[in-house]
């Protein structure tokens, strides 16, 4: 396996075009470009100082090129071929001392910025653990005993740390609003941290290609106000919610005679799986299949009946209902908030 950096954040091909991409997009785009985060805007920084760089460089050459163009530089070179008295110096310096110059600058400014992104400034207010798996991210709060999938809500002002490990293949967890890329690797934790200056929903992406749904392994981070996250918190450390409506309890009973209990958990029923992300409070959700749906009932309904169809090669097969059991068990998942 070829040695990979912790922090794989230092621009590439493939992420500047999803920068540009997503700038391109609109202000709720992730773009490293809005930085929301101490992370991110150390990153953000580091990046408009390559691209003022790179334009003076830029401008510089074509300048340059355009002088040496000119007619009249060209008709006084035929007469007067000997080479001009500052060409040795322009080499030295615009070959060697600038690039030099500029290297080391950037150079000193990467070592201070990873430094920085190892360890916050302030003492860590909250651990989350996330596994990679093909191709959905598991959520636990182990302090709190809280499972939950795709969505990771954190308090907004506060560094919290962020334990990485994967089930399956290579993964790398990217919120290019908060922070960079740090990869998920089999056999090993590797660990980050994140911090949201203000509160809103940052969407993240794994930057790692898994496999065949790699573009469908999306996560929301949730920044809450604290009083906000405390009641979070104590709602999704709680069992699933007793169905109180006659379609609701239906639902119930139809999920758990079904398949479903053996590859999901509903905390506080029968359903104990573990194959599949925990449903104890999926109707609190902002998505469907890792960012492949919004939360809907419409949508709910069909990744049920056949999520093959819109996320082909994921684990779940298709789970055959009759109309009115399908419509029973969509109240009652939408109903686990």
């Amino acid at each position: 396996m070829r040695s990979r950096s912790r922090h794989s954040w230092v621009g590439s091909a493939g992420a500047l075009l999803f920068v540009l991409g997503a700038s391109a997009c609109g202000d709720t785009a992730p773009s490293t470009l809005h930085p929301e985060g101490p992370g991110a805007h150390r990153i953000a920084g580091l990046w408009w100082f390559m691209f003022w760089v790179s334009a003076l460089v830029v401008a510089v050459v074509t300048a340059l090129i355009l002088i040496g163009v000119l007619p009249g530089r060209r008709r006084r070179a035929t007469h007067d071929r000997a080479t001009p008295r500052w060409a040795g110096r322009l080499v030295v310096l615009g070959g060697v001392v600038v690039p030099v110059v500029v290297l080391a600058v950037l150079w000193a400014l990467t070592l201070s910025d990873m430094s920085a992104l190892s360890l916050p400034r302030r003492s860590i207010a909250l651990k989350v653990q996330v596994v990679g798996h093909q191709w959905w991210w598991e959520i636990r709060y182990p302090q709190q005993g809280i499972i939950t999938a795709n969505d990771i809500h954190i308090p907004v002002g506060l560094p919290v740390e962020v334990e990485l490990t994967t089930d399956d293949v290579i993964h790398s967890f990217w919120v290019p609003q908060l922070t960079g890329k740090t990869d998920l690797i089999s056999g090993r934790t590797n660990r980050m941290w994140i911090q949201a200056d203000r509160a809103g929903v940052y969407r993240g992406q794994c930057a790692e290609y898994c496999g065949l749904q790699h573009a469908n392994m999306i996560f929301y981070v949730v920044a809450d106000p604290p009083d906000r996250f405390r009641e979070w918190m104590t709602r999704e450390g709680q069992g699933a919610a007793t169905p109180t409506e006659t379609g609701a309890l239906r639902g119930q009973e139809v999920f758990l005679s079904s398949a479903c209990v053996g590859c999901h958990t509903i905390r506080g029923t029968d359903a104990r799986g573990k194959v599949g992300p925990d449903l104890t409070h999926i109707g609190s959700r902002i998505s469907i299949g890792a960012g492949t749906f919004s939360n809907t009932p419409s949508n709910l309904a069909i990744w049920i009946t056949d999520s093959q169809s819109v996320k082909p090669g994921n684990l779940m097969p298709p789970i055959p209902l009759s109309p009115a059991d399908l419509e029973a068990v969509v109240a009652y998942l939408e109903g686990l908030k």
